[in-house]
């Protein structure tokens, strides 16, 4: 599929982990379509090798697997794409070709499953945000309204004390002074919008 490509200067074949490691290292080699089942390991882990000792190195999965736990480790490890074996074969040039530039190609099948577990994921919200409590984080929603301590209390269900006790918990964890600082903070990251 490559010969004849403008932008190909050679083709190396590899047919083991170990070949393809090895050829990484000591070829000039820029593009890697990567299979995920090899005779002596898994393109997965070839892939985090190859990369540990060529970073700059672009790896694009070229798998019958459509898999997206496989595609994430994929991605995690370092490859730059993921692309199913049945895809047409002027696209997956098309995908060497854009990881080759610097892009990230996934093929339309697990890009769809992906995105949609990702939609369907909660979002964690930005540091220092992040360790607050899910309850922490209700009553600084709730302080960033304007409701005082003793509204937010009455709506949660608990004593004004424990309202006054857990804003020092969220003060002291966002690194503020007072509720004031506190929901300026919240509203320049966009939480209690």
């Amino acid at each position: 599929m490559l010969d004849g490509e403008p932008w190909v200067a050679e083709v190396l074949e590899a047919a083991t982990a170990s070949e393809a490691l090895r050829q990484a290292v000591t070829q000039s080699v820029d593009v890697i379509a990567m299979d995920l089942v090899l005779p002596d390991g898994d393109g997965i882990e070839a892939t985090r090798r190859i990369l540990q000792a060529r970073p700059g190195v672009r790896i694009l999965i070229l798998t019958m697997a459509d898999d997206e736990d496989l595609a994430a480790r994929a991605l995690r490890a370092g490859a730059r794409g993921y692309v199913l074996k049945l895809t047409d074969p002027d696209a997956v040039v098309d995908a060497l070709r854009a990881i080759a530039a610097g892009n990230i190609v996934l093929g339309p099948t697990i890009a769809s499953t992906m995105l949609a577990a990702l939609q369907q994921r909660p979002i964690a919200p930005p540091p220092p945000f992040d360790q607050l409590t899910v309850r922490e984080r209700e009553i600084l929603v709730r302080l960033s309204t304007g409701d005082s301590n003793a509204q937010i209390a009455r709506q949660i269900g608990v004593s004004e004390k424990t309202i006054r006790n857990q804003l020092t918990a969220i003060f002291a964890k966002l690194g503020v002074a007072d509720r004031i600082q506190a929901v300026i903070l919240a509203r320049d990251a966009g939480i209690g919008d």
